[in-house]
């Protein structure tokens, strides 16, 4: 067994090892879907790592690479091991073999996301020294299940496209920073793909939502405090629904302290999916 990066290796050879590591989970992603992913989250494959039985990759931590709270961060987008190769402590060798790779790079923190039933993997992560930082929701909801009435705003408003980077206001509507993949950054990295919208009153930004219609996420949504319960984030949610392509729709990594967004969501008839852990390790 040998471990080395992955900067030599194609992303054919790397989606295949992704497709059999994860053949018996609840996503599949097919390769443009696969690569969008990798694309958002900060994929860097000179800091990303496998085991390799002769040329094959058969375990594999695929890294995003940025700041985050102003931390240089190395963000765990995907882990996996082939199921022949499972039981032997792979990830966990390979996540050893990375981190002075890391630490020389200057990453200070690794940062990963965990679905809170994978308990095996939850016990591996906090035995390597990884805490939990956050609990997050996420929600899978059909379209058809979802309330999308909206009341009457009362008061003259516009709702248009906007770029989320001149808006300096926006961080002051959040409820919770949010999560590495929901993140501005994360966003920029893969602009094309989404759409901001704004809700102005006065010629003023008083409510906004970023989506990826493609996939169904809806990423970001928020509105100024002052101008909350007056239905601007049911106008937004209805608007991006609408724009939707899917029959579904996703809504990933919402902090479980969050009343507000709880209560938003459940008043459309949106029940959480499941939980996970985010989780942090100082290097």
């Amino acid at each position: 067994m040998k471990y080395r990066s992955l900067s030599n290796t194609s992303f054919d050879e790397l989606f295949e090892a992704f497709q059999q590591a994860f053949a018996d989970y609840e996503i599949q992603l097919d390769k443009g879907e696969h690569w969008a992913m990798l694309k958002r989250r900060g994929f860097n494959p000179e800091l990303s790592f496998a085991a390799f039985d002769e040329n094959k990759i058969v375990s594999f931590t695929c890294n995003g690479i940025g700041d985050f709270d102003g931390i240089p961060i190395a963000y765990d987008t995907g882990t996996g091991t082939l199921k022949e190769y499972r039981g032997q402590g792979l990830a966990t060798q390979v996540f050893e073999y990375s981190i002075p790779y890391l630490k020389q790079a200057g990453i200070k923190e690794y940062l990963l996301e965990v679905l809170q039933h994978n308990t095996g993997a939850v016990s591996v992560y906090k035995k390597i020294g990884f805490e939990v930082s956050r609990e997050f929701y996420y929600f899978r909801p059909k379209i058809s299940q979802i309330m999308t009435e909206v009341k009457s705003v009362g008061f003259p408003y516009t709702i248009q496209p906007i770029d989320i980077n001149k808006h300096d206001s926006i961080p002051s509507f959040w409820d919770f920073k949010p999560s590495w993949q929901n993140s501005m950054d994360s966003v920029n990295r893969s602009s094309e793909g989404f759409i901001g919208l704004g809700v102005f009153t006065d010629n003023k930004l008083i409510g906004y939502g970023i989506f990826e219609p493609a996939s169904g996420d809806i990423t970001q949504i928020a509105v100024d405090k002052t101008y909350r319960r007056k239905g601007v984030g049911s106008l937004l949610f209805h608007n991006m629904i609408k724009a939707n392509k899917l029959d579904s729709i996703k809504i990933i990594n919402t902090d479980i302290r969050c009343d507000s967004m709880n209560a938003f969501l459940q008043s459309k008839n949106i029940e959480p999916t499941g939980k996970q852990f985010e989780m942090i390790k100082k290097l």
